[in-house]
């Protein structure tokens, strides 16, 4: 699993939140120029394979903008268009296999030909839209089956456009991943956006087969807090403006696994101004397939309740070590907090940052009833991520650097009693393998994959003097030049399932995590942004999220 023009504002870090690249064009953007006169332009293919009408075809009414694409468009230049995924279908009910994409234009200038701008979608799916206009206000649909879209809506009568391209591995219809992706919204500009979607915690987990569809809520379209469940069941394609299933102010702040000597314990916490009943309120482990009632207990405002696992649940609540997804259920549909616990044995919970929004994972320390500590950081961390190079400048690529902190080398591969797995960095499809050494205090430089042919290792080393011990390897994915969530992940332990070996499942360690936006403030940071600086870490106290974690300075790639 490899999800942005994101703007860094109240969210919750995703735990498997991935964003790829956006424009491919350093231009301004649209600024509603005539393209009839374009050679480039392609004549438009309506969904049926007919060709349209010049003023389009399948246009149906559209809601006005509402307060949500108002604050947008105010923190948009109002020259350039910029695309927006407002709605997303990734896991139909009922087995269903439909997937759809929903999309409009957020701020800007109308588009008098997608194809003209290169409108399209890449990253988890590929699409490119025909030489047909598009209008802000309008929201029109991309799917993979437009017969079974048709069938599943009978009274849609927006834009429908589709299939989607095919898959080159399989040489059928693209499918979106269950587990999670990017999808990205591209055009000629600056206007670009990718949205991530996941099953894991703390993605709404109704969107995952249960009946709903994912709706944009606006702000950081990488994070799970700028989305929630469609409040109508199969969505509402086309239409925009959807309403969405809320939450209560309750969160699950922090669970301490079952250690020998120990019980496990939940922590919630209460951001709201009014004291929380959550007696009988539903507690899951995905884990164990365990689903316990809590006897009672309220949560007072702006404050903490701690739940033994031994006494305050209907049975005794078993955390594994291995860690998993953990859910908390209101009573009502729709509200609910969840965590994702990386594999071990410390406690694992939710820590506030800096610019409002809030990062999940293992903690230095366990704190019961009071305000969490930092997040706790591994021995391999990521040193230097260089996003967005030059556009212009050949010679100056993308790449990421991780750096062992500690004083021992580290195999970058486990050898457990039931399987073996190289250590991954989930949001580049990076995995090592049995021969990748880290050296002690010694750097790992990773570059995109398509740089092995076209330039090769030893090219790199020259170009940017690194050091013939320096490990250099080459990644599937590409680095977002909006901003992602980045981790490097070590194997920790290995379900199997006998019976049906798709439940087979991997748990990881985390040893490192960030999500780095072009949107940092300050000028350095600006520079990161196409204007060839790099981002570099300074603090190694605490997990990356933090802007004040990184400088920018000029890319200093195996040093």
């Amino acid at each position: 699993m490899d999800i942005k023009k994101i703007l860094l504002t109240g969210s919750t870090v995703a735990a498997l939140a991935f964003v790829v690249a956006c424009s491919d064009d350093s231009s301004s953007g649209p600024k509603n120029e005539d393209p009839a006169s374009s050679a480039s332009i392609d004549q438009p293919t309506s969904s049926d394979g007919t060709t349209p009408t010049s003023n389009g075809t399948e246009t149906g009414s559209s809601s006005s903008t509402t307060e949500l694409y108002e604050h947008l468009s105010s923190s948009m230049d109002a020259s350039v268009t910029n695309m927006v995924i407002t709605e997303i279908m990734y896991n139909a009910p009922d087995t269903s296999e439909l997937e759809w994409v929903e999309v409009a234009i957020a701020a800007g200038p109308d588009l008098k030909s997608m194809a003209f701008y290169k409108l399209r979608l890449e990253g988890a799916i590929t699409y490119s839209f025909p030489a047909e206009p598009l209008a802000k206000g309008e929201y029109v649909v991309v799917t993979n089956n437009v017969e079974l879209f048709k069938e599943t809506y009978p009274t849609f009568t927006g834009r429908l456009f589709g299939p989607w391209d095919n898959d080159p591995s399989t040489g059928t219809v693209a499918k979106l991943s269950n587990e999670g992706d990017v999808i990205d919204v591209k055009l000629t500009g600056n206007g670009d956006v990718s949205c991530s979607y996941s099953k894991e915690p703390p993605w709404p987990s109704l969107a995952n087969g249960k009946g709903r569809s994912l709706v944009y809520k606006g702000g950081n379209a990488a994070l799970p807090s700028s989305w929630g469940a469609s409040k109508i069941l199969k969505g509402n394609p086309g239409v925009g403006n959807d309403e969405w299933l809320t939450t209560s102010n309750v969160r699950i702040n922090e669970i301490m696994p079952t250690l020998t000597g120990q019980n496990a314990w939940v922590e919630l916490y209460n951001a709201g101004t009014e004291n929380v009943d959550v007696t009988g309120w539903q507690f899951e482990s995905k884990v164990r397939n365990d689903t316990l009632t809590i006897k009672s207990g309220i949560v007072p405002a702006g404050s903490y309740l701690v739940l033994d696992a031994t006494s305050d649940f209907s049975e005794e609540l078993i955390v594994s070590p291995i860690g998993g997804a953990y859910y908390l259920y209101g009573a009502t549909e729709g509200d609910e907090s969840s965590l994702l616990l990386p594999s071990s044995e410390l406690s694992s919970g939710v820590v506030d940052l800096a610019d409002g929004s809030t990062a999940q994972g293992a903690l230095t320390t366990a704190t019961p009833g009071a305000i969490n500590t930092n997040l706790y950081i591994g021995p391999v961390i990521i040193n230097e991520i260089h996003y967005h190079p030059i556009d212009d400048n050949a010679n100056d690529v993308e790449f990421l650097e991780l750096k062992n902190t500690s004083e021992a080398p580290i195999t970058l591969y486990q050898k457990l009693s039931n399987a073996s797995r190289g250590w991954k960095v989930e949001g580049i499809n990076m995995e090592f393998t049995s021969a990748d050494i880290l050296p002690a205090n010694g750097f790992a430089v990773l570059f995109p994959e398509s740089l092995s042919t076209a330039v090769g290792e030893a090219e790199l080393r020259t170009r940017y003097s690194i050091a013939s011990d320096i490990l250099i390897k080459f990644y599937k994915g590409k680095l977002s030049n909006r901003g992602e969530m980045v981790a490097v992940k070590k194997p920790f332990a290995f379900s199997e399932d006998p019976v049906n070996p798709m439940n087979n499942q991997w748990f990881y360690d985390w040893s490192d995590a960030t999500l780095y936006s072009d949107g940092w403030k300050g000028t350095d940071f600006a520079k990161t942004d196409g204007f060839g600086y790099s981002l570099q870490r300074k603090d190694y106290s605490t997990m990356g999220y933090e802007a004040s974690a990184w400088i920018a300075a000029e890319p200093t790639p195996g040093k």
